[in-house]
């Protein structure tokens, strides 16, 4: 059972939880365009038996039965993201009807069942029209983005209770440019130099654009992922500085202090674009709140090669699915470090949290444990930094469903509900039920 109960917290605090639109909607549906992930995935090497979006959970056929279930899981809002390709199929340009339509009917769907919608414009599916123009290595990218905003923000954002331009900056420039890891899928540093400034001017451009559309709630949300060195030695320390400093410091500094840390310059700057000190006014648009997104730690070790000069190495802690290292105080210490040297007393939310756990299945019961002690132990964390001053207002799970992971597939299940991706039969896991209990409203 879980042991922390909504009571426990203030009035105002959301529990919710979060999907991303790739993941789940089916994108061969309603007239979506191609995107990069399509790309990318029908490539032969770069996705676990070349899978795609193309039906993922069919969650826009099935949306309505899906909101019903985060509804009586007794969860306030509800994290989704909406996908570029699927509003503007060449990324500019004409809007797609059907596209406008969906986003609009889901809105009102939530709204119907009392679930408050926190959007999120940009989960990492760009229109393949706009990556064969660059993409993120593109200056003119945070101006798309913009026009972008524009045209799904006027649709919905009358109704929306916050939005978010962009999950996860690192993933879009590091991950993505640097390691090749996901769409495009590119090894540059140059390429990986221009992407994640590009990304802050883009998430800049968006807020402004929202603000003049009269709209409030505004926020970023970053990924983070503590570093700890290897041993004590000074070349550790160094390594897993910067570490910290191009995964976690680098989009927080920017977008809060309007500079990049040093020890992350001493490899970029020669490969930043022209002109990219002068874009910090738009970057550091005020924000109405900051989401983080926690997972697990890294244990990092120097060594000879090219820049950054460093290399993960396995931990000793209990691991999950993905075989990452289960390190709750990780979250505590972003919390703390966050509001501390970044935010002060604007509003934080934990935007995502969460694991794949193999699951259990028997007897029609799903049953996911190793989840449950999971998140009793985060939430754990996150009420200690709530005791310690933390102005922390919400508390989203990564993910409603099972769902397509990217490269890795549909084998890593991060869901509170199974999905057979045969079927597509919804069976809420025990995780579920014991939420259900813990956020019992009386």
């Amino acid at each position: 059972m879980l042991t922390f109960k909504r009571q426990e917290f203030p009035d105002d605090f959301l529990f919710g939880t979060a999907t991303s639109s790739y993941q789940i909607e089916g994108h061969a549906f309603g007239g979506a365009g191609k995107t990069h992930w399509d790309t990318f995935a029908a490539t032969p090497g770069n996705v676990v038996r070349a899978e795609n979006g193309d039906r993922a959970c069919d969650h826009y056929h099935r949306y309505e039965s899906d909101l019903d279930l985060v509804a009586a899981a007794n969860l306030d809002a509800y994290r989704f993201s909406i996908s570029w390709a699927r509003v503007l199929p060449e990324g500019r340009g004409t809007p797609n009807a059907e596209g406008l339509d969906f986003y609009d009917r889901l809105t009102d769907a939530m709204l119907e069942r009392g679930i408050k919608p926190c959007a999120t414009l940009y989960h990492w599916e760009l229109p393949v029209a706009l990556a064969d123009l660059g993409g993120w290595r593109n200056p003119d990218i945070a101006k798309w983005f913009a026009d972008y905003t524009e045209v799904i923000m006027s649709r919905i954002g009358d109704r929306m209770f916050s939005v978010a331009p962009i999950n996860e900056p690192w993933c879009v420039g590091w991950l993505s440019h640097f390691l090749g890891h996901h769409a495009p899928g590119l090894r540059d540093i140059r390429a990986t130099a221009h992407a994640m400034h590009h990304v802050l001017l883009a998430h800049g451009h968006a807020i402004q654009t929202m603000r003049g559309l009269g709209m409030s709630n505004l926020g970023g949300v970053f990924n983070m992922e503590w570093a700890t060195p290897v041993d004590d030695s000074a070349a550790a320390q160094k390594a897993a500085a910067l570490y910290d400093g191009y995964y976690n410091h680098f989009f927080l500094s920017g977008v809060f202090k309007g500079t990049y840390p040093d020890n992350v310059l001493e490899g970029l700057e020669p490969h930043m674009p022209k002109g990219w000190q002068d874009d910090f006014g738009v970057i550091q648009s005020p924000l109405d709140w900051c989401g983080i997104n926690y997972y697990t730690r890294k244990i990092i070790a120097p060594n000879d090669g090219p820049w950054p000069s460093h290399e993960e190495v396995e931990g000793p802690l209990p691991k999950t699915y993905m075989d990452w290292e289960i390190y709750p105080d990780g979250l505590y210490n972003f919390l703390t470090r966050t509001a501390r040297d970044y935010t002060g007393d604007l509003p934080l939310y934990v935007t995502e949290n969460g694991m794949a756990a193999p699951d259990v299945i028997k007897d029609g019961q799903v049953a996911d444990p190793h989840r449950i002690d999971y998140l009793n132990q985060h939430v754990g964390a996150a009420q200690r930094a709530m005791a310690d001053g933390v102005p922390l207002k919400g508390y989203f799970i990564w993910s409603l469903m099972d769902n397509y992971e990217w490269a890795l597939g549909y084998d890593k299940r991060f869901g509170l509900i199974h999905v057979d991706f045969d079927t597509l039969d919804r069976t809420p896991k025990s995780s579920y039920h014991a939420l259900t209990s813990a956020l019992a409203r009386t």
